[in-house]
């Protein structure tokens, strides 16, 4: 079993939990699957026992998406103190840790990287193409498309990110800069397009 989370005090959690080796051979009478319809889900799952600040734990499996390492794969707190972040080989998890059966499953498949920024009070997804950011409200927004394949974020300002994003035609990197405040982006592979400051 590893340490209880949050432990990065990025934002204020009103639950914590443990990752678990592997599932108990007691279960807890609560028991939650992520997503509830997948197949071989025990393998390579990540396995945690949930303590929400009311009311009884619980187990949560989160199915692996992907067997490769760079992946995010652990639990983060979010904005909204009673919401957990699992992520699970690049498939990431927003769960409500008093109602559980209450989820969503962020869309990108993988997120290569996950991002706190508690001064804007949002938790940062990136994928290969694009950025979307998670809020006390649920998602804040999603960027246009800032690269063809693969993308690096090189510094987070209070209210701005910038990256590299990489365009297929020059074979380069290409600087683009996101408000974190509204997600609308400048610069980035797709600069031209007619929904680049989307």
């Amino acid at each position: 079993m590893q340490p209880p989370f949050p432990s990065d005090n990025s934002f204020a959690a009103s639950w914590r939990a443990e990752i678990l080796d592997r599932q108990p051979l007691i279960s807890p009478a609560r028991q939650f699957v992520y997503p509830q319809a997948v197949e071989e889900v025990e393998r390579g799952a990540l396995f945690a026992q949930v303590h929400p600040a009311s009311g009884t734990p619980w187990l949560a499996t989160f199915a692996l998406g992907f067997q490769a390492s760079a992946l995010p794969h652990g639990i983060w707190p979010c904005p909204h103190p009673d919401e957990l972040c699992a992520a699970a080989g690049g498939y990431v998890y927003i769960v409500n840790t008093h109602q559980p059966e209450q989820w969503r499953q962020i869309h990108y498949r993988p997120v290569t990287a996950i991002l706190p920024h508690p001064q804007q009070q949002l938790l940062i997804f990136s994928s290969f193409h694009s950025l979307c950011a998670w809020g006390v409200q649920g998602l804040a927004w999603e960027t246009a498309r800032l690269s063809w394949e693969g993308l690096r974020i090189t510094s987070v300002q209070a209210d701005s990110l910038t990256g590299l994003g990489w365009d297929m035609q020059t074979d380069r990197e290409i600087p683009f800069t996101v408000d974190l405040r509204t997600g609308r982006h400048t610069g980035g592979a797709f600069s031209s397009s007619p929904d680049a400051t989307r």
